[in-house]
């Protein structure tokens, strides 16, 4: 179901409805025909964590356990990549829109135990076109696409995903007023909540129902960027604090600095803070900042934690347990205590590096599944792989190609 949702009041709001789909939209590559769930499975076994990594003009699936590149995908365009929400699939986006990657290893449970199983990786036939596609949101069992250039949100259930021999998941879609550089999730209620803005500027957040009747809304966030959650609670970045949002309450949290930027967030289901990023030179060319930012949704307060280099917006994860990660341009990962708000520790894992002045040259990236790490070092074409438990590196693998974004599962 397609719908507009306006930014006039509740009773000038206007619905109109239409098909979900353009059959004609070009994918973002020329992708191969997808297994079913169970067609040429093969149970393992144990899980078989695997990651996912872009390079100029493709995509690689390795094997983490020990560097085995099992798919290299070329992909036409600049490829990214986010968690698709089901901990098997990744959404690759590229030219065209928003490819589904089945990274082939997955985990069914079954009450006291589960049985996992392995195909081989391919890059899927679900596409959801998009001019401009942007960031990708999985919450609450659905995952939210955001086109940039038509500010058309895409919604759907990522457990889908596994049965596409059977059928294409069901698409909800919304059309908003302006076309921005935004972001949306839609929650288990099937509320939306989503940015607003234009090609020039962004100034809130609007939550709705699934039909458009406005629940709440914030103008309080200038320059709106990125989301990440504490449990069921939303924080969203602004260039002077966050809101933080949980159902139709939003709490506006200030920065100390009266340009405080928090444009990149990264959450944890079970602790209530966010760990965020925080730049506050409004003029730098290029910031490379040596602070970040602690949330604490509870009351809605925020903390500056010191650190001893300088890190970027591929730097942040949390532990398993609820702490932050930040990849420093020192070569090390810390980690930062949320309670007490300051590093507890720190583990060599790459060399030294600094910050490429083009936000998409490769530079030493984290993504965190389960209790790994995993750390890219373009520098020497290298995916090295973190005991989060221990504070080891565990294994370095050698890639046939320069790194660029990851994404992992735990199989």
């Amino acid at each position: 179901m397609l719908r507009a949702l306006s930014t006039l009041p509740l009773a000038a709001l206007l619905l109109t409805a239409c098909g979900t789909e353009d059959d004609s939209s070009s994918p973002a590559t020329a992708p191969s025909s997808a297994p079913s769930a169970s067609s040429d499975a093969v149970e393992t076994a144990g899980p078989e964590e695997r990651v996912a990594v872009t390079y100029d003009g493709g995509v690689l699936v390795v094997r983490a356990e020990d560097g085995e590149v099992l798919l290299d995908q070329p992909v036409e365009g600049y490829p990214r990549l986010s968690p698709a929400g089901d901990e098997r699939h990744v959404m690759v986006s590229a030219a065209g829109g928003f490819t589904a990657l089945d990274l082939g290893a997955w985990t069914e449970e079954h009450g006291d135990h589960g049985h996992s199983f392995t195909v081989d990786p391919t890059l899927t036939d679900f596409v959801v076109a998009a001019e401009e596609p942007g960031h990708v949101v999985p919450h609450h069992g659905r995952t939210a696409l955001f086109d940039d250039g038509t500010g058309t949100i895409t919604a759907f259930d990522p457990h889908d995903l596994a049965d596409l021999a059977d059928g294409e998941p069901a698409l909800d879609t919304w059309e908003l007023p302006e076309a921005h550089h935004g972001v949306a999730v839609q929650d288990g209620h099937g509320n939306l909540t989503h940015t607003v803005g234009d090609e020039e500027s962004r100034s809130g957040i609007r939550v709705t129902t699934a039909a458009g009747a406005e629940l709440a809304a914030s103008d309080e966030c200038p320059g709106v960027h990125g989301e990440a959650f504490a449990g069921d609670v939303a924080v969203f970045g602004c260039e002077d604090g966050v809101l933080v949002v949980e159902g139709r309450d939003i709490r506006k949290v200030a920065s100390p600095d009266a340009y405080g930027r928090i444009g990149n967030q990264a959450g944890h289901e079970t602790s209530p803070y966010v760990l965020g990023d925080y730049k506050s030179d409004p003029d730098a060319e290029l910031e490379r900042p040596t602070r970040v930012s602690l949330i604490d949704t509870r009351d809605a307060t925020l903390r500056l934690v010191d650190l001893p280099a300088s890190y970027t917006f591929r730097s942040l994860g949390r532990t398993p347990d609820g702490d932050g990660l930040v990849l420093g341009t020192d070569g090390a990962l810390h980690v930062v205590d949320a309670e007490r708000g300051r590093v507890s520790a720190s583990l060599p894992v790459v060399d030294a590096w600094e910050e490429p002045i083009e936000w998409q040259e490769a530079r030493p990236t984290l993504r965190v599944a389960g209790d790994t790490a995993y750390v890219t070092e373009p520098a020497t074409s290298e995916l090295h792989v973190v005991d989060l438990t221990t504070m080891r590196t565990t294994a370095t693998h050698a890639l046939p190609v320069v790194p660029d974004e990851l994404v992992a599962v735990t199989g």
